[in-house]
């Protein structure tokens, strides 16, 4: 059975930052590309920064240059790195492993504000 379990979400104020972190199990990570996720509430769910297996990496522009997404394969986990939090950042953010209909998590809270 296919596991993925998003942890480290919280409240931060504008300004600071957060790591998430994404464990899969049940499957083979290493061949998987990850993705990171958020939706707002009354927003459509958008896709914030991807990593393939081999680890390239796109990242939404409203993110590029303040947020970073990592892997360790050998610890079946992938990362997103917030800095320099908005209060615009505030939403639950999901990771899905895997290209297509992939492995959902069950999302992880994260609000901005003072």
């Amino acid at each position: 059975q296919v596991q993925v379990v998003e942890t480290g979400g919280g409240l931060v104020q504008p300004g600071g930052s957060l790591r998430l972190s994404c464990a899969a199990s049940g499957i083979i990570f290493s061949i998987n590309a990850v993705a990171w996720y958020r939706q707002a509430p009354g927003m459509q769910r958008e896709l914030v920064a991807f990593i393939s297996s081999g680890g390239s990496t796109n990242y939404a522009e409203s993110v590029k240059g303040r947020f970073t997404i990592s892997r360790d394969n050998a610890r079946n986990t992938g990362y997103l790195q917030m800095n320099s939090l908005k209060v615009e950042d505030t939403a639950v953010y999901y990771c899905k492993c895997g290209l297509g209909t992939g492995f959902w998590g069950q999302g992880t809270q994260v609000t901005v504000s003072s």
